[in-house]
């Protein structure tokens, strides 16, 4: 832990087995020049092996003690270090094409991912670690029981690929759960959904927030039962059982009633 007393507040669990750090710099494959972003470095058992691919790294770091041994660490043509809170971290403000990396701590991993997507067009692919039941849902195919709003929203705009697991017992301190990777890529503009996008979250939101509810129950207020089967959807099923571009249709399906009616 090198003198480093892990902060609860901060979601720190720290990545120290070395096998694991070179396997996740295996599967990143940094290339030299590549615009290479880490969230959270913390004591950088991941930022060398990245640094030494790529040649520099951005980082950011919400943790001014930390942020403050990585810069004695590492020179300043290696890491460039933002010292905020990558929740309100403007990504688009570094150059476009990303390669974003990170361990994400446990209880704020999925508005990170939301976060993330708001800028999808900057990020060229992402590589996390996370809880393995938050890669499980994230993967999740309809029909599973893990299968939800979480699902719905990252395959609608990536292509989800779980790459590996790691234990407990490779982190300081250890945590109670299994963790492991993922990568993210986003898919080309021609395969995203062509609908709004916030009435797409807004109708995943609403189905999935009354899961055991028949679509037509669970969607009242936002599409009766004849909207549904427009989209080609029949209204006696559960969100559950809808693929993401289920969704797509049925917001174009609203949309269309709401300008009609406008």
């Amino acid at each position: 832990m090198h003198g480093h007393v892990a902060r609860k507040r901060f979601g720190q669990n720290f990545l120290a087995d070395p096998h694991y750090t070179a396997r996740i710099v295996d599967a990143v494959d940094p290339q030299p020049g590549e615009n290479v972003v880490e969230i959270g470095p913390g004591l950088a058992a991941i930022t060398g092996g990245l640094i030494e691919r790529a040649g520099h790294v951005t980082a950011i770091e919400i943790d001014r003690d930390l942020a403050a041994r990585l810069r004695e660490q590492f020179a300043p043509e290696q890491l460039t270090l933002h010292v905020a809170d990558a929740l309100e971290f403007d990504f688009a403000s570094l150059p476009a094409d990303l390669r974003i990396v990170g361990n994400l701590p446990y209880n704020i991993s999925s508005p990170i991912l939301f976060h993330c997507l708001d800028h999808i067009d900057a990020i060229r692919d992402m590589h996390f670690m996370l809880q393995k039941e938050v890669v499980e849902r994230m993967a999740a195919a309809p029909g599973s029981k893990v299968y939800g709003r979480l699902s719905v929203m990252l395959q609608l705009v990536c292509r989800v690929e779980p790459l590996l697991r790691v234990p407990a017992g490779a982190f300081r301190p250890p945590p109670k759960v299994e963790s492991a990777v993922v990568r993210l890529t986003p898919r080309p503009e021609s395969e995203r959904a062509s609908a709004d996008a916030r009435l797409v979250a807004d109708i995943v939101r609403a189905a999935f927030g009354q899961r055991r509810k028949t679509l037509s129950n669970a969607l009242s207020g936002v599409a009766d039962a004849e909207e549904i089967a427009r989209a080609g959807v029949d209204p006696r099923t559960r969100a559950e059982q809808l693929p993401p571009s289920a969704f797509v249709a049925l917001a174009n399906v609203v949309q269309a009633r709401r300008q009609t009616v406008g």
